[in-house]
């Protein structure tokens, strides 16, 4: 059942985001898998329960459906948001320029952002275990009341109670690593290609064999994450109980200090090309990442003379503010690298600047979650009265009191949150008019003689048109979400002198009693905003946990970031893309050496389709042709991953195949467009006379009056379907007559 007859035609669909049911792709109500499990699989209409919805008579018509692998499983779907800033800083070295010759430098210092998102994860638990409740709850005895779960800790000396807590840093980073583990599985039933060594495959390209594998880079990254995860508490701990005469304190948190250093400088390296260079690398560092916990952690235990002065961990407050202040340097760094060199062939977003941006987005998302967790924890520890030099302490209340950069993290990403939507609104706003006159004119064109009656339908069709050009209009709110973002990483370098929000205001006016307390208003108010946001993330995991709807709605968000495999950070959500590219490229294989094969790809199913052509070998391209519909390939794909999807690359496209390429597309899609429009002015995208004919453009509607035999005027489709239309079926047939 799961082979084609010798000579017959292949219709094979790949559906977009949240693509749906394999019925729904077929619009066939009775289907059966011919390949493939559950996870991902091919289907086809049920031998003599009649054909697919928009067959072409003597084409089988079979259809992939790789939806499952996002969000099939409920706890890989609902872990995805909680992994969040680490899938972004995955995401972000895809949206490089394509400048080949510094692919190197932005993997590096792509690398080492990551790097501090692990530090970042790992210091806000310590915030809330060996700060919060190690060193600020447990002393005092009004915030140990009636809370038997700490009041046993307060019959331990500071050292091994510190110990103690440090378990749960450890069992965190274990657990974030275990769900990326766990939500690999449903990749496990499909082996790609064995890759080449990272040294050997540059520059970074989507034909190279190998490029999909998505377990060796994240393997030698995994290890490098953990030695810096531990590192951080190693050190947090041992700044915490040493006193500065004692030598073994000293020397063991100068051995955490070095094995900091010495994984970010692994980070810097290339992955070695055999798997003994991983071994001889992984095994040292493995072993001592667990010697010195188990020495740090053991050292603490004995250390019972400790002191625990009110106030925060020492050392706990500059740790905070040197990694944002790290995070913000490495933005900036990210941010000037990328000016100056430019994507060749075609306008790219930002003009390139797509990388900084969606790194800055990580950054503020992983500090939301941190402020999130430290404050939350603080106003439950204290009861209810507010954190901060400016609120009193209620008697008997421990003074806790969270790290000053969490305040300016809040505000920082508060701020850019709201001016980057009032920059959306702002923008959208200036650009109506524009995007209504471009729409008028192709209403025009297509219409060009509306009866009275049809003049309402005419608005309506004018609106959908232009209201499906706001994509084209992100570019400013992007760039002011960037800024306000480094803007706001800039001022943590006020924590390294000790001056929060409050001190600031008051050091600069003249009244400062109004003053202060108007920004501890603010900056509480800030806090409690994102606050209720990342709680509102969280609501949403759970309700993709227990309804297969939000489940659907959230892998379709998730299925534009975990396209690329994982690079950068090894704790992001796999690479599903892993499974589907070669899993189509063997499917394809099988089918073109037994007849013609048409690829046909919507919305996003486009991409997986032309990544899947260029693994090809060329004696299979000889009987395939493709068909995109709804394609972003060239309206957001090129302008987005200018050094994978660029112009360049959907060239090289069309004559892998021949030309035997057609993408229908409309007007009124909001993600859909041509592959290779034509400028008003300067040379074609492609020198290739093929490149002419691969678009074909859909009026939509058909027709803005209602026809006799009906009784309400045409639909407008949008994006969806393609499949049930008649040019759709004579591409169909055409491109299966040109393939030889």
């Amino acid at each position: 059942m799961g082979t084609a007859p010798e000579g017959a035609a292949v219709e094979l669909r790949v559906h977009g985001v949240s693509g749906g049911t394999a019925e729904k792709i077929l619009d066939h109500p009775i289907v059966d898998r011919v390949a493939g499990d559950g996870h991902a699989g091919f289907y086809r209409p049920r031998p003599g329960a009649g054909a697919a919805g928009g067959a072409t008579p003597g084409i089988a018509v079979e259809a992939y459906r790789w939806g499952a692998l996002t969000a099939g499983a409920a706890v890989r779907t609902a872990s995805m948001l909680l992994l969040l800033p680490f899938m972004l800083s995955n995401l972000a070295l895809r949206l490089r320029p394509a400048a080949t010759g510094r692919s190197r430098l932005f993997r590096v210092l792509c690398r080492l952002l990551a790097g501090t998102l692990t530090a970042a994860f790992v210091l806000s638990v310590i915030g809330v275990t060996l700060d919060l409740v190690g060193w600020q709850c447990v002393p005092f005895d009004g915030c140990r009341a009636n809370r038997p779960y700490l009041s046993w800790l307060g019959d331990l000396p500071t050292g091994p109670r510190l110990a103690l807590l440090a378990l749960v840093p450890l069992v965190a980073l274990r657990v974030v690593w275990g769900i990326g583990a766990r939500s690999t599985r449903a990749l496990e039933g499909f082996r790609p290609p064995q890759p080449q060594p990272e040294a050997a495959r540059a520059p970074d390209r989507l034909d190279v064999p190998g490029f999909w594998d998505d377990e060796r880079t994240p393997a030698w990254l995994r290890q490098i994450h953990v030695a810096i995860g531990a590192g951080t508490l190693d050190a947090s701990l041992l700044a915490g109980i040493s006193a500065p005469e004692e030598v073994a304190g000293l020397v063991l948190f100068a051995a955490a200090g070095a094995l900091i250093g010495c994984a970010t400088v692994l980070l810097c390296l290339p992955v070695p090309a055999t798997r003994r260079g991983v071994r001889r690398v992984l095994r040292p560092l493995s072993a001592a990442t667990l010697a010195l916990s188990a020495l740090s952690l053991g050292y603490a235990a004995l250390s019972r003379d400790v002191r625990s002065p009110p106030g925060q961990l020492p050392g706990y407050e500059g740790a905070v503010g040197a990694l944002l202040g790290a995070q913000g340097v490495l933005l900036v760094l990210l941010a000037l690298v990328t000016i100056s060199p430019r994507a060749a062939g075609g306008r790219t977003v930002l003009g390139g600047l797509g990388m900084p941006v969606v790194a800055a987005a990580s950054v503020t998302v992983a500090g939301a979650f941190a402020a999130t967790l430290v404050f939350r924890v603080a106003d439950f520890l204290d009861r209810g009265s507010l954190p901060g030099p400016i609120w009193p302490d209620p008697p008997g209340v421990a003074p806790l009191d969270p790290p000053v950069a969490y305040w300016w993290a809040a505000l920082a990403g508060l701020a850019a949150l709201l001016i980057a939507t009032g920059a959306a609104s702002i923008t959208l706003a200036v650009s109506r008019r524009r995007r209504r006159r471009r729409a008028g004119g192709i209403v025009e064109r297509d219409y060009p003689d509306v009866t009275p009656g049809a003049l309402s339908r005419r608005d309506v069709v004018r609106e959908a048109i232009a209201r499906s050009h706001v994509t084209d209009e992100l570019g400013p709110i992007l760039v002011t979400f960037f800024l306000m973002s480094s803007l706001g990483l800039a001022t943590i370098a006020f924590d390294l002198i000790g001056v929060g929000p409050t001190q600031l205001v008051a050091r600069l006016t003249r009244d400062p009693a109004e003053t202060t307390l108007l920004t501890a208003y603010v900056t509480d108010g800030g806090v409690w905003l994102i606050s209720l946001l990342v709680i509102g993330l969280m609501i949403l995991a759970f309700r993709s946990y227990r309804s297969a709807e939000t489940r659907r709605t959230v892998a379709a968000l998730w299925d534009l970031g975990d396209f690329w495999p994982r690079t950068v950070h090894p704790f992001a959500p796999p690479c599903y893309a892993a499974r589907a590219v070669p899993e189509l490229a063997r499917r394809v294989s099988a089918l073109g050496a037994r007849g013609k094969v048409v690829i046909s790809g919507h919305s996003h199913g486009s991409v997986l389709a032309a990544a899947t052509i260029l693994q090809l070998p060329p004696d299979v391209l000889r009987r395939v042709a493709l068909l995109t519909h709804g394609c972003p390939l060239s309206r957001l794909y090129t302008r987005l991953y200018p050094a994978y999807l660029g112009r360049g690359t959907l060239c090289d496209l069309g004559d892998r195949l021949d030309w035997r390429w057609r993408n229908l597309w409309r007007d009124t899609d909001p993600v859909g467009g041509p592959v290779f429009p034509r400028p008003a002015e300067g040379p074609a995208p492609c020198d290739a006379p093929g490149a002419r004919s691969v678009d074909v453009r859909l009026r939509d509607p058909v027709s803005l009056t209602i026809d006799p035999a009906d009784t309400v005027p045409p639909p407008l489709e949008r994006h969806w379907p393609y499949h049930t239309q008649t040019p759709y079926r004579a591409a169909v047939r055409d491109l299966t007559d040109r393939i030889g």
